[in-house]
């Protein structure tokens, strides 16, 4: 038994442009859904949507199945649910509200194994080694590591040189709705000041020589950001589209009442 490629990784070394969705809906049934949609990748959110390690794992799973890409965002960058996260499977991380070289340096060493980095050792308790059935998974984990830094305050922007400056960050995304409340426009993730802001940090991104991406969930705010140099482009959350479709459906179903 090998070692898992990582699409992600492989898509970041293509220089592909991929689009994806968010799974916010914490059931491996939705995520499983929007796998076989036709996305690049799937994030499975447990930032903000009720998602937990149980849920994500199953979600994985689920994920699997399909031709498609597996993010994982958790709710905070540390080092010991980056641990529960990569030993149940995950391999590309997202991780939000990293403001400080600093603490990129801290998310690239949980997701290494010593000497490189702090990642714990437990591969019979790991579905990531399949229980040591993957003899020689410590040898080429690392490899197969993803890690996607989330930037989206003031703060953050500021760093983004040296953020993107630390060994071991593949990507950083940019997330203009928490962005846009830390300049002062809460709720206008599109407003000229964010947009301009966004691209600023995107050519940033893309002259350090990682792979820049951003959250635009419409279709010319995505081409304006991938003009902009964005490879890495989070188009939907099913939880939105759902909610959306449903209103739709609901309202265009009243005029027979």
């Amino acid at each position: 038994m090998k070692i898992r490629k990582n699409k992600i990784k492989q898509y970041f070394a293509e220089g592909k442009c991929t689009i994806g969705i968010w799974n916010g809906i914490p059931h491996g049934y939705a995520a499983e859904i929007c796998a076989g949609a036709g996305f690049d990748w799937v994030l499975i959110d447990g930032e903000h949507a009720p998602h937990d390690l149980r849920s994500i794992m199953a979600t994985m799973q689920m994920i699997t199945a399909h031709d498609c890409g597996i993010i994982v965002r958790p709710p905070v960058g540390d080092p010991v649910m980056i641990k529960q996260l990569l030993d149940a499977g995950a391999q590309t991380l997202l991780i939000p509200n990293v403001e400080s070289a600093e603490q990129a340096e801290l998310l690239v060493s949980a997701m290494r194994y010593p000497p490189l980095g702090k990642r714990g050792v437990g591969a019979a308790l790991s579905r990531a080694a399949q229980w040591k059935r993957i003899p020689d998974y410590y040898k080429h984990a690392d490899s197969e590591m993803c890690l996607i830094v989330q930037v989206e305050s003031v703060t953050g922007m500021s760093e983004i040189e040296a953020i993107c400056a630390v060994d071991g960050v593949d990507g950083v995304f940019i997330g203009p709705a928490d962005l846009s409340a830390s300049m002062g426009y809460l709720g206008q993730s599109t407003h000229d000041d964010v947009r301009a802001e966004v691209k600023r940090g995107l050519a940033i991104i893309k002259e350090s020589g990682k792979v820049p991406g951003v959250m635009a969930v419409a279709t010319a705010i995505a081409q304006e950001y991938k003009d902009a140099g964005a490879l890495f482009l989070g188009v939907g959350i099913d939880l939105v589209t759902l909610a959306d479709a449903t209103t739709a459906m609901a309202q265009s179903f009243r005029q027979l009442q």
